[in-house]
């Protein structure tokens, strides 16, 4: 009996030393903290949020409009090429008149003259003398004979401007059973461009219709003034 209640002393105290040792699981709750342990309060800058207010607005248009021409930028548009100094240069006062920027720039190139109504593969003068003949006869007395070193004989029917001149012919040629065609007739010489910077909200448009879609280059395609 003596040895029994020993091993039960035993038992409680190896018990307590077990569970003292032992870490409680966490469990979900609420902690109080008391406020001085916060520390100090946050400051916040009135200053930073005036800057960042002012910024947006620029963006958005409330602010002045340099700012919005600094943030936007400007978009190019350059007009040409011109033949004729002359041309280029009303296109410069005009739009130079308007207060945007403009400038005059010239390079040497390629400048299309008209569309060339011809035909070609003539074998000899004696074939060239029968096609002019039967042209004039049709009606087409404009038509000559052309003999050049490297392209031997051809005939020309024309040069015109407007396409749709150059492509009547054409057609009136061929309906003698002549193989007339049509190629773009270029000579080398000075061109003439302006380079227009326009404003925020100003738009092509009207140089388009003015100058037609061809002469006048938008984006990539476009120079800046210098």
């Amino acid at each position: 009996m003596r040895n029994l209640l020993l091993l039960l002393l035993l038992a409680n105290i190896l018990y307590f030393v077990w569970s003292a040792y032992v870490k409680e699981p966490d469990e979900t709750g609420i902690a109080v903290v008391d406020e001085s342990e916060l520390g100090p309060p946050l400051e916040v800058s009135a200053n930073r949020d005036a800057e960042v207010a002012a910024s947006v607005g620029a963006v958005l248009g409330s602010g002045e409009p340099s700012d919005l021409e600094a943030v936007v930028g400007r978009s190019c548009v350059t007009i040409g090429p011109f033949r004729a100094n002359t041309d280029a240069d009303a296109a410069l006062t005009e739009y130079s008149g308007e207060g945007m920027r403009a400038a005059l720039r010239s390079m040497q190139g390629q400048i299309f003259v008209g569309h060339w109504v011809q035909i070609r593969g003539i074998p000899d003068n004696l074939a060239a003398n029968e096609m002019l003949e039967k042209l004039h006869a049709g009606g087409l007395s404009d038509a000559y004979l052309v003999t050049s070193e490297d392209e031997g004989l051809y005939i020309s029917l024309g040069l015109f401007g407007d396409l749709d001149r150059a492509e009547k012919v054409e057609l009136q040629a061929k309906s003698l059973q002549l193989p007339a065609t049509i190629a773009p007739k270029t000579r080398e010489g000075a061109m003439f461009f302006v380079d227009i910077g326009l404003p925020p909200g100003k738009g092509a448009g009207a140089m388009i219709e003015k100058y037609g879609e061809a002469n006048v280059h938008l984006r990539d395609e476009a120079t800046c003034p210098q």
